[in-house]
């Protein structure tokens, strides 16, 4: 008859045990915020027709994909791209810089907002929007300045030497990251020339200083940027900023900063360097090779930028 209160007192002390350790199981990760509003309504602008119309968000940024990124690369790069197109047009709705010219969200001017080409809309496409539906990237309470560009040359510039953006700091841009994008683009991105006659040069340096270099008999980099971009220019008396000089000759023709040589022959500037593009943000070759690796849209954006948050907002 003792034994029955023995083995009670047995069982009690053993599943006091059980208990004491299903309490130091971790607890479970808590779940993605809900998405927080319905898909935003954008107004367009036609900067070719002059037309205005309303359309969702999502048909908008499939558009923009499709100007922006060769349609036929893996539908992960085509969707990280997306992500970045819906933060880029959030947080210019958000600033109104389109509206204060033509009272609508966007247009379709690159100069004024992002390229938009529908015609190329494929399959492709419609998945990379489809499968990162309402994603944008934000830092803090604020969505980020999506750049990109072309081809990095391999290594990513920071906002300050890439842009000569000093508005505000940008803490979330990696600099100096090494992607390896020269594996895999086109070799005129490995390595370029450009020859520009002196006389252009030197319009081109008094139409952004204000001041006429006079003879340009030398040029020189008077300061680069950590990712080795030249920042600052000296061309005859007069010193301009890198991103300035090379949208100032043409910056199809002067393919980036990322400069290996810059000397004064026969009359003309020869310019030599690799990649193309301000190399700020996502370089879109190097999200084409990692995504051919396996990469989601999501690791190719952390990739580029830092202490990021991408979240869904809408469904």
């Amino acid at each position: 008859m003792l034994r029955r209160p023995l083995i009670i007192i047995l069982i009690c002390i053993t599943a006091l045990f059980a208990a004491a350790g299903c309490a130091k199981k971790p607890a479970p990760k808590p779940s993605p915020p809900a998405p927080t509003q319905e898909e935003p309504t954008i107004s367009l602008y036609d900067n070719k027709t002059g037309q205005k119309k309303n359309m969702k968000i999502e048909e908008y940024v499939q558009g923009v994909v499709a100007a922006e990124m060769d349609t036929k690369w893996p539908v992960n790069a085509l969707a990280a791209q997306a992500i970045l197109a819906r933060t880029f047009t959030m947080e210019n709705i958000k600033s109104g810089r389109v509206k204060q010219t033509h009272g609508t969200d966007v247009s379709t001017s690159v100069e004024e907002f992002q390229a938009y080409e529908p015609s190329k809309i494929n399959d492709s496409v419609r998945q990379a929007v489809e499968m990162t539906r309402g994603e944008v990237v934000t830092y803090g309470d604020n969505y980020i300045h999506a750049w990109f560009s072309a081809c990095d040359g391999g290594i990513s510039a920071t906002a300050e030497e890439g842009l000569a953006f000093t508005k505000e700091p940008t803490p979330y841009i990696k600099g100096g990251v090494q992607d390896g994008c020269l594996a895999i683009t086109e070799p005129k991105n490995k390595a370029w020339e450009a020859r520009i006659p002196l006389d252009q040069a030197r319009a081109a340096v008094q139409s952004k200083t204000g001041k006429d270099p006079g003879a340009i008999t030398s040029v020189s980099i008077e300061k680069k940027g950590p990712s080795g971009r030249a920042e600052q220019i000296k061309l005859g008396s007069a010193t301009i900023g890198g991103p300035a000089l090379r949208l100032a000759l043409g910056s199809e023709k002067v393919r980036s900063m990322l400069l290996s040589d810059a000397r004064v022959e026969g009359g003309q500037l020869v310019m030599s360097g690799k990649g193309f593009g301000h190399g700020v943000g996502m370089c879109q070759w190097g999200a084409r090779l990692m995504a051919e690796q396996g990469k989601s849209p999501e690791d190719i954006v952390n990739f580029y930028f830092k202490d990021i948050n991408i979240q869904r907002q809408w469904k």
